[in-house]
């Protein structure tokens, strides 16, 4: 207490844990019974632009929590009494939530402000401590982001901060939250659900924590019997299609903004991986508010990434959603249909030959209200991942075959799953650049049928145009050595824009 403390910054993506984490803080530094501490939340503030208006809140607020005499704060300059050596009792430690929903300009002014009290009790360090001017011990300061973020012509003027980014769970975190419930309910939880939520949330905090109600409390009626993978997978399908969720909906919110949906755009269909740097501005924003994460290779090498199959997919069917909606009328109503599919089988070429007589019939309209890139007007190619599923859900529907999209490395792969007559039907989309990466699309479509437990998997490659020289030269099935798999290539003709 007769030193002084530090003024942090505790930041992450939304739904982290960063206001439970500072409210643990708050409870065990009250029971030590040194400091005075106090936690405001700033969410009402966040339309306030004037500055003097949020420090006559905050003092009034500070006030009634500290139980001080009432003293007139009116301005910014007023609010300075507040943090007076002759108005508090104790050492104060102050840690303002939600601070960087404040409006920029407010924040500014305030930093600065909490600034140059910090630089007046550094350069009274050498005075007694009945000397010094000030009793603002320390300050937190919680946020999507880090207040040197915040963009100030004069320079950051929190330049005396230290920074704490709040991380997501780890996998052995996620296992032992889930062998407390175990412990505590007594119900079982076969290992390969905990895998498969580590997998779909990647420990994020909010979403791991929200399913983890869901599966263990929303639908779990039967607490006798062990939660099972199959339990599961219902689950997720209500988390996914029926379900709201306020990270997701934030995240939605946030993507579908230019200039930040061009590049989410880019990222469903990107052929290289995106570097990340914190100081690109897309980057950066996208960055802060769980759109994308940072995959680390080494120090040195960083790219990005979705952060966790779940937004994914939830990105992906919005943005699919927000292009096509629902598809009405893909077939005669009298058309025999056994050639593609029955009750019993589905013939993939035959779907996929299917889909693309609609695509070619049906460009212009498909093509009519489809995001363009900026630098060539060309359509997006990750716009025809949405239209494929789309169409496959749209047309498989009738025979309660299900469709669902998979990521499975967190940035351009997609891959289409198939469930029909109790079989799994695997589909991996590419756009085809040259044989080269052909060679190795097949290579990862093996891998990845391995990965599914499937013999045998589609390689769809979109492509403009393919003459039928090409066509029968690269549509030929390949086994693979190291996996068994087959890999069936087929190629979907978009034709010119």
């Amino acid at each position: 207490p007769e030193e002084g403390g530090h003024y942090i910054t505790v930041w992450a993506p939304r739904q982290t844990g960063k206001s439970w984490i500072m409210r643990e803080v708050v409870l065990t530094l009250q029971q030590e019974n040194q400091f005075d501490v106090v936690i405001l939340p700033l969410q009402h503030l966040s339309n306030v632009t004037d500055v003097n208006r949020v420090a006559q809140v905050l003092g009034r607020e500070l006030m009634e929590k500290l139980s001080l005499e009432k003293l007139d704060i009116n301005t910014l300059e007023d609010f300075r009494l507040l943090f007076k050596r002759e108005t508090l009792r104790k050492p104060l430690i102050l840690i303002l939530d939600e601070f960087d929903g404040l409006q920029e300009p407010v924040i500014a002014l305030l930093v600065g402000f909490f600034r140059n009290i910090y630089n007046t009790r550094q350069n009274q360090a050498d005075k007694s401590t009945v000397e010094k001017d000030y009793l603002l011990h320390s300050m937190a300061l919680i946020g999507v982001r880090t207040v040197l973020g915040v963009e100030n012509v004069k320079g950051s003027p929190f330049n005396v901060q230290r920074s704490l980014h709040i991380p997501n769970l780890t996998h052995d975190e996620v296992v032992e939250l889930f062998n407390w419930y175990q412990e505590e309910s007594g119900q079982s939880i076969e290992a390969q659900v905990v895998e498969r939520i580590w997998s779909e949330f990647q420990g994020q905090p909010g979403l791991t924590g929200w399913f983890g109600e869901l599966l263990t409390e929303t639908y779990n009626k039967a607490t006798d019997k062990p939660i099972t993978r199959e339990y599961f997978e219902g689950v997720y399908a209500a988390a996914i299609n029926l379900l709201p969720n306020n990270n997701i909906l934030n995240i939605i919110s946030k993507a579908k903004q230019e200039p930040y949906k061009s590049f989410v755009l880019e990222l469903f269909q990107t052929k290289t991986k995106v570097k990340f740097t914190y100081r690109d501005p897309i980057i950066n924003f996208l960055y802060m508010n769980g759109v994308v994460e940072v995959e680390q290779i080494s120090l040195s090498e960083n790219y990005v990434k979705f952060p966790c199959p779940y937004t994914q997919k939830q990105l992906f069917n919005y943005f699919a959603r927000e292009l096509y909606h629902e598809m009405d009328r893909l077939s005669d109503p009298f058309e025999d249909l056994s050639e593609t599919i029955t009750e019993e089988s589905l013939n993939i070429p035959q779907l996929l030959r299917r889909y693309e007589q609609y695509l070619q019939e049906n460009q212009k309209l498909v093509l009519k209200n489809a995001p363009r890139r900026r630098d060539d007007l060309r359509v997006y190619e990750a716009v025809f991942h949405f239209h494929i599923y789309l169409y496959l859900t749209s047309f498989l529907r009738s025979y309660d075959a299900q469709v669902q999209p998979e990521f499975p490395t967190g940035n351009g792969q997609i891959d289409l799953l198939i469930r029909h007559a109790g079989q799994l039907f695997g589909l991996e989309l590419k756009s085809f650049a040259n044989q080269r990466s052909y060679r190795k699309a097949l290579i990862q479509a093996a891998k990845y049928g391995q990965q599914l437990g499937v013999t045998s998997i589609w390689l769809v490659l979109f492509i403009e145009t393919v003459d039928e020289t090409n066509r029968q030269r690269f549509e030929i099935d390949y086994t693979d050595d190291a996996t068994g798999v087959t890999v069936f290539p087929r190629f979907v003709q978009t034709g010119k824009e």
